[in-house]
């Protein structure tokens, strides 16, 4: 699993936070078409890593690309990319919302982003998974989380992908304020025991569904 650094991300895998995060962050990479050359040594070297939280906006293609260049991707071998974007919607149970924040504690919720790419790739070997989560503040139609899975097989991609989400619902110590005309409310943040395998399997169960 690669990791490493990147500007505007608040913690990437393995890293504690030693100053605050930069905002600033390289613009969208290619998301396929390349032959391992000295130019992708280069792109290697910025690449956005696999797994992150923080305020930076996400970069659906830098992730697309992390997946398709970084290590344990061959050139030529996926049959399928499957990309999500969870969105801020402008309503809920019935109330007009008017914005969203993310609250994390982004040690733990690295740590959990790691096993369940560790489950994904147990599940389904040969899928590699890049899962982004935002904090902060995001306005109605902005994105909170990005995941994208490349495998040989399309529905191993499709699988590994709704998996993942319903994961970090499950488990991640994410939590989210919703601000709606009239007032504010916490909304139940991540709730199974990572362990428990009956949540595992829940989840297994509606990524097939």
């Amino acid at each position: 699993m690669h990791v490493g650094s990147q500007a505007g991300f608040g913690l990437l895998a393995g890293q504690e936070r030693t100053s605050p995060p930069v905002p600033a962050r390289p613009g969208p990479l290619p998301a396929s078409g390349f032959s391992r050359t000295c130019a992708d040594a280069r792109i290697l070297k910025n690449m956005s890593p696999l797994l992150a939280i923080g305020p930076a906006p996400l970069d659906l293609d830098a992730l697309i690309a992390a997946v398709n260049l970084g290590p344990g991707a061959a050139t030529g071998a996926d049959g399928a990319v499957v990309a999500f974007l969870g969105l801020v919607r402008n309503h809920n149970v019935g109330r007009l919302v008017r914005h969203l924040e993310y609250e994390a504690y982004e040690p733990l919720a690295l740590k959990t982003f790691e096993r369940i790419a560790g489950e994904v790739e147990d599940r389904w070997p040969g899928v590699r998974l890049a899962l982004h989560h935002r904090t902060g503040r995001l306005a109605i139609g902005e994105a909170s989380v990005a995941i994208v899975s490349a495998s040989p097989h399309r529905a191993d991609a499709y699988a590994a992908n709704r998996y993942a989400i319903e994961r970090v619902k499950q488990i991640a110590p994410i939590w989210k304020r919703e601000h709606f005309e009239g007032g504010e409310v916490w909304v139940e943040g991540a709730t199974a025991d990572p362990d428990n395998e009956d949540a595992r399997q829940q989840a297994v169960a509606r990524a097939r569904s």
